[in-house]
């Protein structure tokens, strides 16, 4: 679905980008003819909010939000949970689309799939998109189009490793998960979603991967984005266990808006959207 407007004389020249999750949903404002950030909001839903429906959090934060409600060009809703896979394009077939997750993800007959095309890099992301979310949207602005959160993710990492040769490990994380992504000069070898809960959890699956992969902890980058710094004690049991770790290079994101760098880290799906 599409927002955009064929008629220059009424173009607002802004788009609005809302991530949503079942733990909040965060935004920002672009202004298109510049390429910049104007306005970004967090929102986040507290456990005291569980049995309310997730509509009314919603319609609360547009309330409290007049951005929300303003007009726009173009208007792209991002779904952020671990109910995803990458499928290569010689192996896609979207008669089949559900079949895909059931590896990797409970799924039931009466879940809606949904996919996004890579074309650039020839795979496509195949996904459970949160459809109450979606409708809601759909009274509130009528048209959209919506993405999965690692499509965004892949295709940003996947453009940034264009003529590097040496296999390169990123972990995004994300509040109760994060996800492994492997890429070599704009070859994607892997990717998975792992659930976590303490640093322990974190360093195993990042040690199993590169064993996995053949790829030796005294020799390979590990790139860290999302909500984390050199503090953190999944940062620092990294350092231990890894040679050369460092957070993702945010400074080339931060020329197109005024905010910190950690929040370029934490919203790095976002403001690359």
């Amino acid at each position: 679905m599409s927002t955009q407007n064929t008629n220059i004389t009424e173009k607002k020249y802004k788009k609005l980008s809302i991530q949503v999750s079942l733990t909040g949903l965060s935004f920002c404002c672009f202004d298109t003819l510049n390429n910049t950030i104007t306005s970004f909001n967090e929102v986040h839903f507290d456990s005291f909010h569980k049995g309310i429906q997730i509509e009314d959090l919603f319609s609360n934060a547009f309330q409290e939000y007049p951005e929300l409600n303003d007009s726009y060009d173009d208007v792209l809703i991002i779904h952020n949970n671990n109910l995803s896979t990458f499928v290569p394009e010689p192996l896609f077939d979207e008669n089949f689309i559900g079949s895909y997750l059931q590896y990797n993800t409970k799924v039931f007959k009466t879940d809606f799939f949904a996919f996004d095309e890579i074309s650039n890099y020839q795979i496509n992301c195949v996904y459970i998109p949160y459809v109450n979310m979606n409708n809601f949207f759909i009274d509130k602005f009528g048209a959209f189009d919506y993405k999965h959160a690692n499509s965004i993710l892949i295709t940003t990492l996947l453009d940034a490793s264009k003529n590097i040769d040496d296999k390169k490990m990123t972990v995004h994380f994300n509040k109760g998960h994060f996800e492994i992504i492997v890429i070599q000069n704009q070859k994607m070898l892997l990717f998975n979603s792992f659930d976590y809960q303490t640093p322990e959890d974190f360093i195993y699956y990042v040690l199993f991967t590169a064993e996995q992969l053949n790829m030796n902890p005294e020799k390979f980058l590990l790139e860290l984005i999302g909500d984390i710094d050199t503090e953190s004690e999944f940062f620092k049991i990294a350092y231990k266990y890894i040679r050369n770790v460092a957070l993702v290079d945010v400074e080339a994101l931060r020329w197109n808006n005024y905010f910190s760098e950690a929040e370029n880290r934490n919203h790095y799906i976002l403001f690359n959207s």
